[in-house]
């Protein structure tokens, strides 16, 4: 039994994910108000530095920065710099919009990790995953031409 719930850790880290990924969407929206997205922005990622840096500390996984190879570097910074792209285009979509309409289009990123993970990892999804994908994007463009 143990077996089997370990087996499955990524589904209970991934719908821990999905709920985060949503209250994110609502406490920014609230967030928000009379101040600059960018900032926001900002203010958020000091948040996150911090609490990460707390969680390092109490589990006693901080490492060695030696212990990154070159491309642990390259594509950690690259990583780093797609989500703080992410994050200000997020705030502004919220800003500007309604978090019923920003986090559905934002979840387009679903179908995009497919493709990429097709294109650049050699992925190989299902004929059933690939039916979720398709059914995935189509709900964003009905969600997306809603108004």
């Amino acid at each position: 039994m143990k077996d089997k719930i370990m087996a499955q850790a990524w589904l209970y880290w991934a719908l821990a994910s999905a709920i985060f990924a949503a209250l994110t969407a609502i406490f920014a929206k609230m967030g928000l108000q009379g101040i600059d997205s960018d900032f926001a922005t900002f203010i958020r990622t000091v948040v996150i530095i911090g609490a990460l840096a707390l969680f390092l500390s109490y589990t006693h996984k901080w490492q060695s920065l030696g212990s990154l190879s070159g491309r642990n570097w390259l594509f950690l910074i690259l990583s780093g710099l797609a989500t703080g792209a992410s994050w200000l285009a997020y705030f502004k979509a919220l800003q500007l919009g309604n978090a019923s309409q920003v986090a559905p289009i934002d979840k387009f990123s679903v179908v995009l990790v497919t493709l990429f993970a097709v294109l650049f990892l050699g992925e190989r999804p299902s004929g059933q995953e690939w039916l979720g994908i398709v059914l995935i994007g189509a709900g964003v463009l009905v969600l997306a031409l809603k108004r």
